[in-house]
């Protein structure tokens, strides 16, 4: 009894994942594990006890929402129904980067910068998946060590799922359970930069970009598009030899922003040095996301983003469920593989495969 209340209390346990073979090996000759034939916790105690900040029936709800079984699927939106009225409290951030501007790093410094003066702060970071397994394969927990100790923390590594952007396709659900569990920052890690990111900006309040000193060829090769989706800008690893340059890369960011359409109505996106070794900076980001909230509620900005991410999810997933039910039956999977074998020994042009598709489609 004292080492489940021990579990449920620290951010370090490991908990059932979805149901297959995850990391593609196959059966050993361990002990495999069954499940017992307990009752199983009503949805109206599973909520009770999220609201409670239960870190285990949180985890284990997430992976409920992510499951492919449906019996699974089902309690997990009868859990996410009941906690509805409990979400929205939460300040929502998004952050991705260059490849090397220590993403990692900057949220275990800045979450447990968050923690240490009070703050409940849920990681969501996207990592990108197996094409073998479909799992995670960076695994956040191992690369946030101090973070993932924290009793203010929680953290939730997720595969990508090849979902464009990186995002899981759960994400969204699983951001409100965090909310409904009491989380007032919700940090979401995005798998890299691009323009897919879009996705990102289209579920968060806020929206970091991470960049590497000395802009120079490193401007070059940056979207313009990545770069108006930011609310801020940070400057990293803004430390040593790298400090002076910094500044100078800042200067010159500043000098770009200036010209690009801003990301948030009534908001100046602004580019800051940190250094998340040194701590250097950290108050400030939180000085300015904090600012952001208090400007863009006044006019109303902030929920009129919100409102619209919400109409725009909802409308995401009719598609996502059209997709599902089209291809979900053997004969259109059939017909799929027939047409492509036509289209590509030149019988039939797209256009002529995707009308007789419909055709037979619609008569059945």
């Amino acid at each position: 009894m004292e080492g489940q209340e021990n579990q449920q209390k620290s951010a370090m346990h490991v908990m059932g994942g979805l149901k297959s073979t995850h990391d593609g090996m196959g059966q050993t000759s361990r002990k495999q594990f069954r499940r017992s034939h307990k009752k199983e916790i009503s949805v109206d105690d599973f909520s009770r006890e999220i609201r409670q900040g239960s870190r285990l029936h949180l985890a284990k709800a997430i992976t409920l929402l992510e499951s492919t079984v449906m019996d699974d699927k089902r309690t997990g939106q009868q859990l996410l129904q009941e906690l509805l009225p409990h979400t929205g409290n939460s300040i929502r951030i998004g952050i991705t980067g260059v490849p090397g501007a220590g993403k990692s790093t900057f949220i275990e410094a800045f979450g447990k910068y968050l923690c240490d003066i009070g703050f409940k702060v849920a990681v969501l970071a996207i990592d990108p998946s197996s094409s073998l397994t479909g799992g995670s394969i960076l695994g956040d927990k191992t690369r946030m060590e101090e973070l993932v100790r924290h009793e203010n923390a929680f953290i939730r590594p997720s595969p990508s799922a090849g979902t464009l952007g990186g995002v899981h396709k759960k994400t969204r659900e699983t951001m409100l359970l965090c909310e409904a569990a009491g989380y007032d920052v919700i940090l979401i890690e995005t798998v890299g930069v691009g323009q897919s990111e879009t996705i990102v900006r289209g579920m968060v309040d806020f929206f970091m970009l991470l960049v590497l000193t000395g802009a120079g060829d490193e401007l070059q090769g940056m979207k313009k598009g990545i770069m108006e989706l930011a609310d801020l800008l940070i400057v990293h690893k803004a430390d040593g030899d790298n400090l002076k340059m910094s500044k100078k890369t800042v200067a010159e960011y500043e000098q770009i922003l200036h010209f690009l359409q801003p990301a948030s109505l009534g908001w100046t996106t602004k580019a800051m040095p940190v250094s998340s070794i040194e701590k250097m900076g950290i108050r400030e980001v939180w000085k300015v996301i904090g600012s952001f909230k208090e400007t863009l509620t006044e006019s109303g900005v902030f929920d009129e983003r919100r409102q619209s991410q919400t109409k725009e999810w909802f409308r995401t997933m009719i598609l996502d469920r059209l997709m599902d039910e089209f291809y979900g039956t053997p004969q259109t999977k059939s017909q799929v593989k027939s047409l492509e074998k036509e289209i590509l020994q030149g019988d039939l042009t797209v256009s002529q495969a995707v009308e007789q598709l419909f055709t037979n489609t619609s008569k059945t």
